[in-house]
């Protein structure tokens, strides 16, 4: 792996575990290398992910739609800045451009952007990891849903070979980089 790309809220959220814990992956991604590939906001934890990477000497590369350059305000001093015409082209090249995926915690956005990558992984479009950060146990309640579309059936236990699932982004990174369909997903595991 040589980038990863962070999907993460614009916001800041109401704990300051969220933003310790963006800045803890921000900093290992930077020592161990990883260039970091996010939607090139200045904002919430996706810049707080930035700004921490930026600090210790990492290489970030931002993609902005020009709809989100008035809303957002793109970072000023990444690596590289792609302006794109939309959403679609933004989550296209933000996926080429990557070797992994982690979620932070977020809204609709974020959702979004984890679900279709997820999407892509499990009709095996991709076979890039999916990591998530589950900071205070953020993720449980989408875990949980998960499981409960599995026991009804509509989708694949298989589902559950996708996605890594951790509190800490040193451990993250570390399930990240030696994943192989990881069965680590159960919520008992977090």
């Amino acid at each position: 792996m040589h980038r990863i790309c962070i999907f993460a809220g614009s916001k800041l959220g109401k704990r300051q575990e969220y933003y310790q814990k963006a800045q803890l992956l921000g900093k290992e991604l930077a020592a161990r290398g990883l260039e970091l590939v996010y939607g090139g906001a200045n904002v919430g934890l996706m810049g707080t992910v930035a700004d921490a990477a930026l600090a210790e000497g990492g290489k970030v590369i931002g993609v902005v739609p020009k709809t989100l350059f008035e809303l957002e305000g793109p970072h000023n001093g990444l690596t590289h800045l792609y302006e794109v015409e939309n959403m679609h082209e933004r989550k296209a090249l933000m996926a080429n451009l990557s070797d992994g995926f982690i979620a932070l915690p977020g809204g609709v956005g974020t959702f979004e952007e984890l679900l279709e990558i997820l999407t892509l992984s499990y009709i095996e479009l991709h076979s890039k990891p999916i990591g998530l950060l589950n900071i205070a146990e953020f993720y449980i309640p989408l875990l949980e849903l998960f499981n409960h579309s599995i026991s009804e059936g509509f989708m694949s236990v298989s589902f559950k070979e996708l996605l890594l699932c951790k509190d800490n982004p040193s451990d993250l990174l570390d399930g990240m980089t030696t994943f192989t369909n990881s069965k680590d997903f159960d919520i008992s595991n977090t």
